[in-house]
């Protein structure tokens, strides 16, 4: 049985634990709210562009002179994954969930009989995949110490990737991060970034109504030569938003039931503590009673 003493630190020490994770949940809810804001406000941007490109490309897909963002390489031999995790942990399982989405990305692929090239954009999604694939990573970004993620923040990222596309070392890029959905949901996602996604075809419908004709000037290939790399950088930006708005999420929620822990820890602890304390006074009155009854 542990000594009044020791109960009195582990207690101490139990409350001391409990303000910090109670102020780390303060905080996380505080940023939540702008990274929520964020997130949500880039969205309907980056959904409309990236549909107004696919739409504009499925009539430059077949043209000889088409971007190679657009149409990829021909080939999807060289697959390269942009892993997108918090530079900073005590977020639950918001990093652990991403990097196995990422390991079982690089397992499915090298199934396939793909190679894999890997990329990171936060220090938690590094370790994680240092550990077992550290002959893939060819590159590692992060944004620790920034109180908030600007546009410009990517382009560095972007212009990596652009470069490697232009050089031929790889065929496909695809992005792995965290979709925020609510406070205690971020769902691993992977969105392909090179070649654009083209959209599904849909059954064959009589359009209700004159249809608007469109003429573009200059051609088409120019256009998306131009807004092919920014959408690359927006849906980057995105992503990363995305991943800041969970990451506070999941850090509000651990905090939360970290402290909510540390509560229950305590009050079994300050029972224990009273139960000894209780024996102790017990014994030390048979003890005084023994002796008494003994002269």
């Amino acid at each position: 049985m542990a000594s009044l003493k020791a109960l009195r630190a582990r207690i101490n020490s139990v409350k001391s634990t409990r303000k910090i994770t109670s102020a780390m949940k303060m905080v996380a809810a505080s940023k939540l709210k702008r990274a929520q804001t964020q997130a949500e406000a880039a969205r309907p941007y980056a959904e409309r562009m990236q549909r107004m490109l696919a739409a504009l490309a499925v009539s430059a897909a077949g043209s000889p002179n088409a971007p190679r963002m657009l149409i990829g390489t021909g080939r999807d031999q060289v697959q390269l994954l942009v892993v997108v995790t918090a530079d900073r942990g005590l977020a639950g399982g918001f990093n652990t969930n991403v990097g196995r989405a990422a390991r079982a990305a690089i397992l499915r692929l090298e199934g396939e009989g793909k190679t894999v090239r890997v990329i990171t954009v936060g220090r938690k999604g590094r370790d994680y995949l240092r550990r077992e694939y550290a002959d893939r990573l060819i590159g590692e970004y992060s944004f620790a110490g920034k109180k908030r993620v600007e546009f410009s923040d990517v382009d560095e990222v972007a212009a990596r990737i652009t470069a490697m596309l232009a050089a031929g070392e790889f065929d496909v890029c695809t992005i792995v991060y965290n979709r925020f959905v609510s406070v205690i949901s971020q769902v691993p996602t992977e969105a392909r970034l090179v070649p654009l996604p083209m959209p599904e075809a849909a059954p064959a419908e009589k359009p209700a109504g004159p249809q608007a004709q469109y003429e573009f000037e200059p051609d088409e290939e120019a256009i998306l030569a131009a807004l092919l790399p920014r959408n690359m950088a927006i849906q980057l930006f995105r992503a990363l938003i995305e991943s800041a708005a969970g990451e506070q999420g999941a850090r509000m929620s651990a905090m939360d039931n970290a402290t909510r822990n540390a509560g229950d820890m305590i009050n079994r602890l300050t029972l224990n503590y009273n139960r000894t304390r209780q024996a102790n006074i017990t014994r030390e009155l048979i003890e005084i009673i023994s002796g008494a009854e003994a002269l």
